[in-house]
């Protein structure tokens, strides 16, 4: 009998800002992974061997076609989803400002729009991990 190990994935957030108050969303298309149709910031697996800030500007680029100007650590999340537990994330969060008029669909199997919004018109629906992250951003 094969014992299956099942261990937390580490994920680096990221909520793409320009740096004059207005962040970037991506409405996840059917193709995502989850929760299509809600808005999220950006996100992905960290790879074996990397840096948090290389996982970051290369995920950026990756999903919106841009690279950082600036990278900020904003905290760490320990992300707990289902019950019982069927998927868990730490996820390190990061503030990054990007060039605003360069930012283009770098996935588009997974991203259907894109959107710069103030902190208080954000669209909905928000994905389910989105609020706490924008609230770590919000906090710094």
């Amino acid at each position: 009998m094969s014992t299956v190990v099942r261990q937390p994935k580490v994920s680096c957030v990221f909520v793409c800002h320009d740096g004059a108050g207005r962040v970037l969303l991506a409405r996840r298309s059917a193709g995502a992974r989850d929760e299509p149709g809600s808005w999220d910031c950006g996100a992905g697996a960290l790879e074996f061997g990397e840096s948090f800030e290389a996982a970051v500007a290369r995920e950026v680029y990756e999903e919106y076609g841009v690279r950082p100007l600036g990278v900020e650590r904003l905290g760490v999340r320990n992300v707990l989803r289902g019950d019982p537990v069927t998927s868990h994330w730490v996820a390190v969060v990061f503030a990054v400002r990007v060039d605003p008029d360069a930012v283009r669909i770098g996935e588009p199997h997974k991203f259907d729009a894109l959107a710069w919004c103030g902190l208080g018109e954000l669209p909905a629906p928000l994905h389910s991990q989105c609020g706490e992250s924008l609230a770590l951003f919000v906090a710094r």
